[in-house]
C-alpha cells in the first residue's frame, strides 16, 4: 500500500470528523470552546488511528495476504528502493555514451519491476530471484564499470574488464527482461484467455447470424 496515499485518504476522512466533533461539542453539547477543541483533535486523531489498520487489513484481504507475509515483502521491498537508488546514482555516473541505452534499459526494468511489487505485493514471490539476486548482480557490476571507466589512464586490461563488464550487462539485461516478463506472465495468460473467449464469441455471433452460409462452406 502506498504510504502516501494512505495518509491522504485517512487525513480526508479524519479533518471533517474533527470539524464535526468540534461543532456538536461547542454547540449542541455546550461544551466550553478549548475543551471542545481538545474532543474534536481527539476524535481526529483516533479516527486516523483506528482507519490505518482498518485500511491496511482490506488491502491484505484483497491481495490474499497475511500481516507477516506483508511485513516481510514490504522489508525486501524497502530494502530493494535503496538498492535502486544506488544503482541509479551508480548508472548515471558512468560518462560511456556508448552504452546509455543500456542503462536506460536496466533502470526501466527495475523499476518497473518494483512499481508492480509495491502496487501488487504478492507479485514480489514470482520476482524473488531479481530481488534476491539479480539486483545485487546489476549494483555490482555497474559499480565496477564504473569505476574502471572514470580511470585517466586505461590499460589494456582496464579496457578488457570493460568490455567483459558491457557484454556481462548486456547478458544481465537480458535476465532483467526475464525477470519482468515473470512477474507479468500470468496477465499475459489471462489476456491471452480473455482474446479466445471473445474469438469464440465472435465465431458464434457470425454463425447465429448466417447460418445458411456458415453451413454451405462447410
Amino acid at each position: 500500500m502506498n504510504p502516501i496515499l494512505s495518509l491522504i485518504l485517512r487525513s480526508f476522512v479524519a479533518v471533517p470528523v474533527t470539524i464535526i466533533a468540534g461543532f456538536v461539542s461547542f454547540f449542541f453539547m455546550n461544551i466550553n470552546f478549548l475543551p471542545s477543541m481538545g474532543i474534536a483533535i481527539a476524535a481526529g486523531v483516533l479516527t486516523h488511528l483506528i482507519l490505518g489498520p482498518i485500511m491496511t487489513s482490506t488491502f491484505l484481504k484483497k491481495h490474499q495476504l497475511s500481516w507477516r507475509e506483508y511485513r516481510y515483502i514490504r522489508k525486501n521491498l524497502a530494502d530493494a528502493q535503496k538498492k535502486i537508488r544506488r544503482l541509479n546514482k551508480s548508472l548515471f555516473s558512468i560518462r560511456d555514451l556508448s552504452s546509455v541505452k543500456q542503462r536506460i534499459d536496466i533502470l526501466r526494468i527495475t523499476k518497473k519491476i518494483q512499481k508492480m511489487a509495491l502496487k501488487e505485493p504478492k507479485r514480489f514471490y514470482q520476482a524473488e530471484p531479481f530481488y534476491f539476486s539479480h539486483l545485487d548482480s546489476v549494483i555490482e557490476l555497474t559499480e565496477k564499470y564504473n569505476f574502471l571507466s572514470a580511470q585517466p589512464k586505461k590499460s589494456l586490461e582496464i579496457n578488457q574488464s570493460l568490455i567483459e563488464t558491457r557484454q556481462t550487462l548486456n547478458e544481465l539485461t537480458k535476465v532483467l527482461e526475464e525477470d519482468l516478463y515473470h512477474v507479468i506472465s500470468d496477465d499475459v495468460d489471462h489476456l491471452n484467455f480473455e482474446i479466445d473467449v471473445a474469438k469464440h464469441t465472435i465465431k458464434k455471433q457470425k454463425e447465429a447470424k448466417f447460418p445458411e452460409e456458415n453451413r454451405w462452406l462447410k
